[in-house]
């Protein structure tokens, strides 16, 4: 596939449409490529989301829920056309705290598909995606039951 621009605005209106979760959390779509097949979301911080009133870090399921959803969002860009997936298996290691009161980002690349399952990794990170707070690898199944993107109208 080529490197063909992605329309970020109509992806973020899916992107929250479809999953009103994200939307709910603050998710935007900062990033979409699909060769290689990359995405790069940001979680704004917010009091609501803190895990520890006494040090405004942001709680480490926040941080999960942002790199299964960018991870599933560099699966979309991967495949040819839109079908519906689910996470399989998603491995996240905290490597540090986030820094409080500050956005969190996370960068993922779906690297390979079969015919059944996508495999991922990323980061999610602050200033440097080359200093991580922590690291994922996933797996998505691919064609599961339920409709698909397109089927939705999105």
């Amino acid at each position: 596939m080529s490197d063909e621009p992605l329309d970020l605005e109509a992806l973020n209106e899916a992107f929250a449409s479809y999953v009103p979760h994200n939307a709910a959390l603050g998710l935007k779509l900062i990033e979409a490529k699909r060769d290689p097949a990359v995405a790069v979301i940001r979680l704004p911080w917010s009091e609501q989301l803190v895990g520890n009133p006494e040090t405004g870090v942001l709680h480490g399921g926040a941080i999960t829920t942002l790199l299964d959803a960018t991870s599933g969002a560099s699966v979309f860009f991967k495949l040819r056309e839109p079908i519906p997936i689910a996470t399989l298996d998603l491995r996240v290691d905290y490597l540090k705290p986030a820094t409080p009161r500050a956005d969190v980002f996370a960068r993922v690349e779906c690297f390979k598909t079969t015919h059944n399952i996508a495999f991922v990794r990323g980061v999610a990170y602050q200033a440097d995606p080359e200093d991580p707070i922590a690291t994922a690898t996933g797996t998505f199944m691919l064609q599961t039951k339920g409709r698909s993107v397109a089927e939705r109208g999105l």
